[in-house]
């Protein structure tokens, strides 16, 4: 092995230690104290309890429902502003892309802290419009199944345009002038050039924010705190709960969170080796 092989190996290893000793040796004592039973014997206890349980079903199923419903809206919205700030000029496109990559890592207890003071029982907006005598919020309630998927929408949709903005990027001018002069117009140009094209970034970009979502943990327990059953709610709640601490379940349910995503991510490569095969 060559000298500078050698030290490039070298410059690898504290990397390699990081990712071992934060990423790979905690999954794998996850797997490992998953399969434990209460009394510390392998055994499939924990899964067994997870399945035949309504209540742990209703977390995945309550995590699912906000993850698509939150995800689908997101990517909605920042498909149509990823394009609009992709059609902005250099320098208005630099501020807007500045703008949307802060507002992307405001998440967690600061953004639920937010929506209290802005949106809450006793928010600024709330009590701004009651005293106008307008009762726009008057109906909302940020403490219920609505409140946390605005929330959840809210910190999807600056992830999803700064994932999908390098793809706009691809999209060439001359593309459009070039359908324009074989007598298309814009319909045509979109459903047979710009959709085909944007659509492999755009279903990549829908499955890392339904992993995004089903791992919100701080934002959800800031805002709701334990009043929904949500399944990154129960972990935290088996493993620092004021009552019972249920390790091995924790681990259980960890596990199958991680094989959801792990399904969702395996789904999106089929989808997006067909889609790359049909444009080919």
């Amino acid at each position: 092995m060559s000298r500078s092989k050698v030290y490039a190996l070298l410059g690898l290893l504290p990397f390699a230690i990081l990712i071992t000793g934060f990423l790979l040796a905690p999954l794998v004592n996850m797997i490992y104290q998953s399969f434990q039973s209460n009394e510390g014997t392998f055994s499939l206890e924990q899964y067994i309890n997870i399945f035949s349980d309504p209540f742990y079903l209703q977390a995945i199923k309550n995590s699912l429902m906000i993850s698509i419903i939150s995800a689908t809206v997101a990517i909605v919205i920042a498909a149509i502003g990823g394009y609009s700030i992709s059609r902005l000029s250099n320098r208005e496109n630099k501020v807007m892309v500045m703008i949307t990559n802060m507002t992307s890592y405001f998440e967690g207890i600061p953004l639920a802290f937010s929506f209290i003071i802005l949106l809450g029982n006793n928010g600024l907006f709330t009590l701004l419009f009651s005293q106008l005598g307008l009762d726009i919020f008057s109906q909302f309630n940020l403490y219920s199944w609505i409140g946390l998927i605005v929330v959840y929408i809210y910190f999807q949709i600056p992830f999803a345009i700064m994932l999908l903005l390098p793809t706009y990027q691809g999209l060439k001018m001359e593309w459009r002038y070039a359908s324009n002069l074989l007598g298309g117009n814009s319909f045509s140009y979109w459903v047979h050039i710009g959709i085909p094209i944007l659509l492999p970034g755009i279903i990549g970009t829908y499955t890392i924010l339904l992993a995004n979502s089903l791992g919100a943990y701080a934002t959800a327990y800031a805002l709701v705190g334990s009043t929904y059953n949500l399944l990154p709610l129960q972990i935290g709640s088996l493993i620092a709960g004021d009552v019972f601490l249920q390790p091995h379940l924790a681990s259980a349910l960890g596990v199958v969170l991680a094989l959801i995503m792990i399904v969702a991510l395996w789904i999106n490569g089929r989808v997006m080796r067909k889609i790359r095969r049909d444009l080919d």
